[in-house]
């Protein structure tokens, strides 16, 4: 399936984000470096005329502060979009991966958030079909080149799912904060 093109921004680094935290549904503020990061997005962004694309974000309010930072004086409308939230991560919401019971299976892949399978596996959480139901049904709406401000995993979820790649590609995809994922034409490329 075809979409058209797609800019992908994460949220900046938040408190819970520099303490190891998995937030999911619950909200903590950014961080200094969260707000440089959402500064180079501006940048990486600045060359763009924003009047050809719909700007949709996270209502959580991560995602807000830097769709603030990062867009706000270059758009005239910001678009909130429920189904750009992040995963959610049940009873795992606000610890730290030590802190998770019962202990989740060690998973060999690491990346910028941590071991993805944690996500899935999370008691009483969404899981990773559902974040799938909810990325299609976002891309499917879309009609127009469209930015996004969102979170780490649902970002991931939202690029494998735009380019027709399975859940369990999510690991090869990159992540990070700071920088701007394009997926266009069913192919991704990250500016910054």
């Amino acid at each position: 399936m075809r979409y058209p093109p797609i800019y992908v921004l994460r949220h900046g680094e938040t408190q819970w984000n520099a303490e190891g935290r998995l937030q999911g549904a619950r909200n903590s503020p950014l961080t200094q470096t969260g707000r440089a990061q959402a500064a180079r997005q501006r940048a990486l962004l600045a060359g763009l005329d924003l009047a050809a694309f719909d700007i949709r974000i996270s209502p959580q309010g991560r995602a807000i502060e830097t769709a603030a930072i990062a867009l706000a004086a270059e758009a005239d409308y910001l678009h909130t979009d429920a189904r750009l939230r992040e995963i959610g991560v049940g009873g795992w919401a606000g610890l730290r991966r030590p802190e998770m019971q019962p202990a989740p299976v060690t998973p060999t892949e690491h990346t910028p958030d941590g071991p993805l399978a944690l996500y899935d596996a999370a008691p009483g959480g969404e899981g990773f079909t559902a974040l799938r139901a909810r990325c299609l049904s976002f891309l499917d709406s879309l009609a127009r080149p469209t930015i996004c401000v969102t979170h780490g995993i649902t970002s991931r979820m939202l690029r494998a799912t735009a380019m027709g790649q399975p859940g369990a590609a999510l690991g090869d995809l990159p992540g990070g904060q700071g920088v701007v994922h394009v997926v266009e034409d069913g192919a991704h490329r990250t500016l910054g």
